[in-house]
């Protein structure tokens, strides 16, 4: 053991507290910084208030509205499907459009009766509400981005069961608000993407009617692979007769690759991204 006189010794301490000092300031003020800057997200409930305001207020005056859904998905897919691929759809249509911020996703869509129960409400964990309701959720939401500024108003539905309400909320919306600056869309070119070209691009690639299915079969399986693999069970990969058949599956989802759900995806993005800016300019 080395051992130094007493004041070296005190010296030596006095040093090291005032290198732990200054590591800490660095490393705190670092911190700051790092608190200070606004994030890189388009996501609305990841801002601060003021920072929306000064969104609205340098441009971005668009918001994308996704509407998602809790319902079964056969045995292979997670219950929040529609959730999941909306939101991550949304932002990427936000970002493509430059002015534009996404909504919190809205994950209770109609999806059947619960006296008897009906449709997805058969199966367990799918949730529903009743389509008065749901309309005056829409309504009630539009309502407050305009009161905040916001000009464009889009719905974005990724699930069947919210494209009426859609349809009815910005026809009511658009005579409501006739002569003002703000417009509500129904975004039905982003549920039409999915549910007709996409399909089309698959049957034309050689797959099936069968085979692509409705529900649950090789679209939906594919375009939630390349969204987030995470909530299909390969293990569990099986073809379906139909939506009313006992496990809810409507094609045969053992074909499904990510490269197929990404063809998807790029297509449902590109298309949707094109009809609102063409909705936006027609003002």
């Amino acid at each position: 053991m080395t051992w130094l006189p007493r004041g070296a010794s005190c010296r030596l301490e006095r040093m090291t507290q005032m290198a732990s000092a200054l590591a800490l300031g660095l490393l705190l003020a670092g911190c700051a910084t790092a608190w200070a800057q606004a994030p890189d997200t388009v996501l609305l409930e990841e801002l601060t208030w003021t920072e929306v305001r000064d969104g609205i207020k340098a441009g971005k005056t668009t918001i994308l509205v996704p509407l998602g859904g809790t319902e079964q998905n056969g045995p292979h897919m997670a219950l929040g499907k529609h959730n999941a691929r909306v939101r991550a759809l949304s932002e990427r249509i936000a970002r493509g459009l430059g002015d534009a911020l996404v909504a919190p996703v809205l994950g209770y869509v109609p999806e059947g009766g619960i006296n008897p129960p009906t449709g997805h409400m058969r199966f367990p964990g799918t949730i529903t509400v009743p389509e008065e309701t749901f309309e005056r959720v829409l309504v009630s939401a539009a309502r407050s981005f305009r009161l905040h500024g916001f000009r464009d108003i889009v719905f974005l539905g990724d699930s069947g069961s919210s494209q009426a309400a859609q349809r009815a909320v910005a026809a009511r919306l658009t005579r409501e608000w006739k002569g003002s600056s703000a417009r509500v869309h129904a975004g039905e070119e982003y549920y039409r993407a999915a549910e007709v070209d996409f399909s089309r691009m698959l049957r034309e690639r050689g797959f099936r009617e069968d085979e692509v299915g409705k529900h649950a079969g090789l679209a939906d399986t594919s375009l939630m692979l390349a969204v987030d693999p995470r909530l299909v069970r390969s293990d569990r990969l099986k073809p379906g007769g139909g939506t009313d058949h006992f496990e809810g599956v409507n094609g045969d989802p053992r074909k499904a690759t990510v490269a197929l759900g990404k063809l998807g995806t790029d297509t449902i993005v590109a298309r949707t991204v094109d009809a609102i800016r063409k909705a936006v300019a027609r003002r």
